[in-house]
């Protein structure tokens, strides 16, 4: 039996999952009422709404003026396939592994694209050996580890002067961590994560240096038609870059609906504070959930080292002697009730860890997430962890 009183307040909005994230603060369906609906996506307002979209995500995300922005299909795994397929193959290959989309890059460069690579990886909660990372290969990674609560805490370890190109998996770092553009060369991410948009499309950023390589290299593979970014070019080369993709002529039929709701988003963000306040949010979040981790005993963070700890996917191991002495899969059946137990109760929903990922709870810290959320939140999780245990010794 549970001898532990049952908190008096929820969380006001129990959404606390990973992807699609939390809508922005004050959000209702009559945000999108200036959606541009039953029209083509290429007429004339279609294209300035989508055109919109990519201004503001260079303005809140203080991308370059030299960078191109685009909108892409496939969500952010679209985005990293399209740079992965038209960009890999002349210089040598690294990618890091430690988390479970990272290991998804691994298999669709060695499996997929058939290129011999080196995969610098680590155990869920670590990084890889950041050292071993090589100035004269390209490079694929995740800035922030969605399924492992796991992030890089600078871009030190690249080379200012590398000679390949950084493909950069952002899609639960944008908007809540400072990317260093000088670093990277082709960043992702998707609207579904930190601007709580929705969810089948990517944004694809491109550097001069992945222009210049796009335009002088052209892959082996064939070209599936959603990944081409160039125009053929009948004298050898990779073909000039499309611009119109990076002026709001998609690839495929975009929602204009999705768009709308993103831009919506990206609005609210100008609005708070743009990227110093999105970060500044996410911190404050991540802090919260700080506090309690070190004054409660049967849980730890996945990530055990703060300078690496996300500050949107915060994942979350139970460490209580008597769930680790369980089994593999009775911990995963203690970490699943404990996520059925909160979603029952209304007071935190889909914070189940990643299906791949150690079992545990994962929580959604980014700035679409209020504070007083996060604080009402972790009297619950000491609640239906002492709901859960109740029943185990009861078995």
């Amino acid at each position: 039996m549970n001898t532990l009183a049952k908190p008096a307040m929820r969380p006001a909005r129990a959404e606390f999952s990973s992807g699609p994230c939390a809508k922005r603060p004050g959000w209702t369906p009559e945000n999108l009422t200036n959606a541009v609906l039953g029209r083509s996506h290429r007429s004339k307002l279609g294209k300035a709404r989508l055109k919109e979209a990519i201004d503001r995500t260079r303005e809140v995300l203080e991308v370059p003026d030299d960078f191109l922005v685009g909108i892409v299909p496939g969500s952010d795994t679209g985005a990293v396939e399209m740079a992965m397929w038209s960009m890999l193959g002349p210089k040598p290959v690294q990618l890091l592994a430690f988390e479970s989309f990272g290991k998804d890059w691994v298999t669709d460069v060695t499996k997929q694209l058939k290129i011999q690579a080196e995969v610098l990886d680590a155990p869920y909660g670590q990084l890889p050996d950041l050292t071993k990372v090589r100035k004269d290969a390209d490079l694929v990674f995740t800035w922030n580890g969605t399924t492992s609560g796991v992030r890089v805490p600078n871009a030190d370890f690249i080379a200012a002067d590398r000679e390949g190109i950084t493909i950069c998996d952002a899609t639960s770092a944008a908007f809540a961590q400072d990317l260093d553009w000088g670093k990277l060369d082709v960043v992702t991410f998707s609207w579904q994560k930190a601007l709580g948009g929705e969810a089948a499309h990517g944004v694809l950023i491109l550097s001069p240096r992945a222009v210049a390589r796009l335009e002088s290299y052209t892959p082996a593979s064939p070209m599936p038609k959603p990944f081409r970014i160039t125009k053929p070019n009948k004298e050898g080369g990779g073909g000039k870059v499309t611009l119109d993709l990076f002026e709001g002529a998609t690839i495929n039929t975009p929602s204009m609906l999705a768009v709308e709701d993103a831009v919506d988003a990206l609005k609210w963000a100008g609005q708070i504070g743009g990227m110093a306040e999105m970060k500044r949010r996410a911190d404050a979040n991540l802090g919260v959930l700080a506090d309690w981790v070190a004054k409660t005993p049967w849980v730890e963070f996945l990530a055990e080292t703060a300078a690496i700890r996300s500050n949107t996917s915060v994942c979350l191991k139970v460490v209580d002697p008597r769930v680790t002495g369980l089994s593999e899969d009775a911990q995963a059946d203690f970490a699943k009730k404990l996520a059925a137990v909160l979603e029952k109760e209304g007071a935190a929903l889909d914070v189940g860890g990643y299906r791949d990922a150690p079992p545990g709870l994962r929580i959604w810290c980014g700035a679409t997430v209020e504070t007083s959320d996060v604080e009402a939140l972790t009297p619950w999780l000491d609640w239906a962890f002492a709901s859960v245990i109740a029943d185990l010794q009861a078995a």
